[in-house]
């Protein structure tokens, strides 16, 4: 039987090994301390939050429903400003605008008083119906055109064109003139385009299509 080695031989043999290991456990201690201190330097994670983005491509119109909805994550300084905390506030509502899959959905990307979003105080928006359809596929959102109330049939009463707005923009038309995945939803209402406008021009746009036929002028933005 061997006998057990004296515990100052053990102390001998650990100092010795440590002084020829000296160098590289010198690294050792380095290396764990610049860890330790690269871990405490790194600005902490940021808080997420949730909001409702498309799970799809999708095309003006569209009346959104829970499967087209998905929930993501963004730290709260990327967040957009008038976004959706859950698909409950999105769901039934209509796109006024394409949107793209992974597209983080705003109050301005749905037909309502998210159109008027940077419009100045008390404007309006006001949906009017054109005497010809086909004029819708000439609009986009972002033009300006002239309201034309045309009264009267040149016969028993006389004809009679009224201006009722000037360069008001387009929000919003139920015309989608793209193709592919923003090609116009089935069952979408043609002829239909919503203007903004300021109080007093929406006073006479609202009830121009009981009196005579509508007209847009296409015209530039002033």
């Amino acid at each position: 039987m061997k006998n057990p080695v004296a515990p100052h031989r053990l102390q001998s043999r650990l100092r010795a090994f440590v002084f020829r290991k000296r160098r590289l456990l010198a690294a050792g201690v380095l290396c764990i301390a610049a860890g330790v201190t690269v871990e405490a330097l790194l600005p902490a994670e940021p808080a997420t939050v949730p909001v409702v983005a498309a799970s799809a491509d999708l095309p003006v119109g569209t009346v959104l429903t829970a499967d087209q909805l998905a929930i993501v994550r963004l730290p709260e300084a990327a967040v957009p400003e008038h976004s959706f905390p859950s698909p409950e506030l999105v769901a039934g509502q209509q796109l006024a605008t394409p949107v793209y899959a992974g597209d983080v959905l705003a109050q301005n990307f749905l037909v309502g008083a998210g159109l008027l979003a940077g419009s100045p105080e008390g404007t309006v928006a006001v949906p009017l119906r054109p005497a010809d359809a086909s004029t819708v596929q000439l609009l986009s959102p972002g033009q300006r055109v002239d309201v034309v109330l045309s009264t009267g049939n040149g016969f028993e009463v006389s004809a009679k064109n009224t201006i009722l707005a000037r360069g008001v923009p387009v929000l919003w038309t139920s015309e989608e003139a793209g193709a592919g995945p923003f090609s116009a939803p089935s069952g979408t209402e043609d002829g239909l385009v919503v203007v903004a406008a300021n109080p007093d021009e929406a006073a006479a746009l609202a009830g121009a299509s009981s009196t005579g036929q509508v007209h847009l002028v296409l015209t530039a933005a002033p």
